[in-house]
């Protein structure tokens, strides 16, 4: 009998010694994304952003309130705390949205766009072992980016104005070691909140073989999400918007840190993004992957 034979009834489905959780693994997927002239182009504009703000305030001249109300802008270049906790302010809102989308939304359009999918999927990698695999990574990408960002500008905003208290707009100051604490709340805060992003740009992913139609359409639904929260008449349904608590991570550069906002903010994007998450992956195993 040879070593391959099995009981009557008992054939295996699968090659001799295939185990599809060794299929696709992560370093190499990782490996093939960081390649990518997207990741580097797109890790270049994190890094180049505190500069271009340094450069800005260098020839404008400190920050002031015109209005008589101070805000975290107009304390921007108080410390190096201060610088970083500004770059994200700035971009938290628009710019970290376009990394979160183009890395969940290129990544599985892609293939399919270069008609490699079905080959890896020929592989034979399974169909959930690869949307598994290209999320992590996506995720992973993402996060580097959402922390490249303030380590750049904590580094930029503390050998040009210092190493010292982060200012509070509304008053008092917190210690730089307890700045550096909260920073790393915001970033998380910010992560977790762009999880929706991620989720609708994978889930565009696997519907189409257009990258650009997955990361625009990523966007420009986050975008309506930002206009929507703005109308006020709709009053408490606001609550229900994941841009509505997008910037909640504010309440973590207070004196006292509150944790209301960013627990709300946090179970709506969760949500949100498990609902998509699971179509993206009940969608594509039934998907036809090569008309």
């Amino acid at each position: 009998m040879s070593a391959t034979a099995t009981e009557p009834g008992t054939e295996r489905a699968t090659a001799h010694g295939y185990r599809p959780g060794r299929t696709l693994p992560l370093r190499v997927e990782a490996v093939r994304q960081l390649k990518r002239r997207r990741t580097l182009v797109m890790g270049g504009v994190m890094g180049l952003l505190p500069f271009v703000l340094l450069l800005a305030f260098t020839i404008a001249g400190s920050p002031e309130s015109r209005s008589g109300r101070v805000t975290l802008m107009d304390t921007a270049t108080a410390s190096g705390g201060n610088f970083a906790a500004t770059c994200l302010f700035v971009s938290a809102g628009f710019l970290l949205v376009i990394p979160v989308a183009l890395f969940c939304g290129d990544t599985v359009a892609s293939e399919a766009s270069w008609s490699s999918l079905r080959y890896l999927l020929a592989a034979p990698v399974p169909r959930a072992r690869l949307l598994w695999s290209k999320l992590a990574v996506a995720l992973g990408l993402s996060a580097a980016a959402m922390v490249l960002l303030p380590l750049i500008a904590l580094a930029v905003g503390t050998v040009a104005y210092g190493w010292g208290p982060l200012q509070i707009p509304t008053g008092g100051a917190l210690p730089a070691g307890t700045a550096a604490q909260r920073l790393v709340i915001v970033v998380a805060y910010i992560f977790v909140s762009q999880l929706v992003t991620a989720a609708l740009a994978f889930w565009l992913s696997t519907k189409t073989d257009a990258p650009l139609g997955a990361v625009g359409g990523a966007v420009g639904l986050t975008i309506v999400g930002n206009v929507l929260d703005a109308v006020t008449a709709l009053g408490s349904w606001r609550d229900f918007l994941p841009a509505h608590w997008q910037f909640a991570w504010a309440d973590a550069i207070q004196p006292r840190m509150e944790w209301g906002g960013m627990i709300q903010g946090s179970a709506i994007s969760v949500t949100y993004a498990l609902v998509l998450f699971a179509l993206a992956f009940r969608g594509f195993a039934k998907k036809d992957v090569v008309s």
